[in-house]
């Protein structure tokens, strides 16, 4: 059975933010706030080690703060070089207010 976990109030993640969250038993992951949607990907770059939440975030891409390889938010497909493997996405909720991960 899946186990739920609270991230945030998800008034606490305005549009366009970011934040990382360890999860007991996970890589680190980032939760976005993508238009009001939340997305939920790893937070480490496919391709080196670092945080995807120090990197920038447009649209629905986010970039990697070393070198420069994006990812799609809501797949986790890589979108350019020299990223090339996917990023795990997780299923998050919303309820009551309260962001979950649904791990």
């Amino acid at each position: 059975m899946a186990e739920r976990t609270a991230l945030c109030q998800a008034s606490s993640l305005e549009v366009g933010a970011m934040a990382r969250f360890e999860v007991a038993g996970e890589d680190p992951l980032l939760l976005i706030n993508d238009g009001g949607e939340f997305r939920l990907i790893d937070d480490d770059c496919t391709h080196a080690i670092a945080s995807l939440s120090e990197g920038r975030l447009e649209g629905g891409v986010i970039f990697c703060p070393l070198h420069g390889g994006s990812f799609d938010i809501r797949t986790g497909k890589a979108r350019s070089l020299p990223c090339k493997q996917t990023l795990r996405t997780h299923k998050v909720s919303v309820k009551d207010g309260v962001v979950y991960y649904e791990g």
